[in-house]
């Protein structure tokens, strides 16, 4: 996929989940060796996919390491890499990879990253991206990628239109305009749905995967719980959210060969066991960051995002380094993924791919 350089720049910091509680709530919890004698403040931005899984980590690892504040900003994955670059935050969160062009060296010029240090991409998040839906009197949706694709770029505008009604005969399905919405800021959850798009229906989606809207016309609303909000309260709407934050809404089944196929994050987790790791130059030797097959087949689900956790391969502050580590650490361990599993429904790693991270972590200085 090809990806835009991101201009370096700190991003906003509208809602930090610093999880102040956990440094009262006591008690144990995962996070860390508590007296590791760890110092510090630690701040990252990004993805607001992950935003209700960074709670329950930045809470955990505080309770363990008192003396350590986390602060988490999800303004969204292209605010997390501007902010990650351009000096304002010591990690990121993406829904996207950075390529080999934005993690060189002269790109991180004015980042915390020691001179001349690279960064890595580490997937720590694994999630669908489900398809929401409010629709009155309709529970149940079957899209094949083509339908979806016209939907999404403006040429299905009924709710009863035959594409529709064919894939869906048991669904009363109204004589209603769709409002189809899509993300109005630089989201990596719009990047990876794009992708999709654009591999398994590229007749009518004829733009590349990219984390902004690349259509006219649709409703946009920014970050996820913006899309979420407007697809609720809303009449028609039809949307795309990290699966987490689906809640009540309707979720469509997506046609993978010749059957329609759920959500779930075993079939999300499926599809990422079948996708190979990215071979780019230029890209750091701990580099993790996954190409996914779109178009794998069986008991998959391809509109998956992978987040990751960007960080330098080298730190100008050591004590900052030391953070990173230890918080990174903790959330790619098995404690750290099962409490994600627990708190948004995430596709825990794979032990291949926790090992290969875990490996890379530890390789920070």
């Amino acid at each position: 996929m090809k990806m835009r350089v991101a201009a370096a720049a700190v991003a906003s910091a509208a809602l930090l989940l610093s999880a102040c509680a956990a440094n009262e709530s006591g008690g144990e919890a995962p996070g860390g060796d508590s007296g590791s004698g760890l110092t510090g403040t630690l701040t990252g931005v990004g993805a607001s996919s992950m935003a209700s899984a960074q709670e329950v980590w930045v809470a955990n690892f505080q309770t363990t390491n008192p003396d350590v504040t986390v602060n988490y900003s999800p303004d969204g994955s292209g605010a997390g890499r501007e902010a990650f670059a351009g000096g304002g935050a010591d990690f990121a969160g993406s829904d996207r990879a950075m390529t080999a062009e934005e993690v060189a060296p002269e790109a991180l010029a004015g980042s915390r990253c020691a001179e001349g240090s690279t960064a890595m991409n580490l997937p720590v998040y694994i999630s669908p991206i489900a398809i929401i839906f409010n629709v009155e009197g309709v529970d149940e949706l079957q899209l094949d990628a083509e339908t979806l694709a016209k939907i999404f770029k403006g040429e299905i505008t009924n709710w009863n239109d035959p594409a529709i009604a064919d894939q869906n005969p048991d669904a009363e399905l109204p004589d209603l305009q769709i409002t189809a919405v899509h993300r109005a800021d630089d989201s990596g959850t719009t990047e990876n749905f794009t992708d999709y798009l654009n591999v398994a229906a590229p007749e009518v989606w004829d733009a590349e995967a990219d984390g902004e809207w690349p259509y006219e016309g649709g409703e946009a609303a920014p970050q996820t719980s913006g899309m979420v909000d407007t697809v609720t309260n809303g009449t028609g709407t039809i949307g795309y959210a990290d699966a987490s934050r689906a809640g009540d809404l309707g979720v469509a089944k997506i046609k993978v060969g010749d059957d329609y196929v759920e959500y779930s994050p075993e079939a999300a987790a499926a599809i990422v066991e079948e996708s190979p790791k990215v071979e780019e130059a230029g890209l750091s030797p701990n580099d993790q960051s996954i190409e996914l097959d779109r178009l794998a087949e069986g008991d998959v689900y391809p509109i998956v995002l992978v987040s990751y956790a960007i960080a330098c391969d080298s730190y100008a502050d050591p004590n900052t380094a030391a953070l990173v580590k230890s918080y990174l650490g903790y959330i790619a361990s098995d404690e750290g993924q099962q409490a994600a599993v627990d708190a948004a429904g995430i596709a825990p790693l794979s032990s291949a791919v926790s090992e290969a991270v875990a490996g890379s972590i530890a390789a920070i200085q």
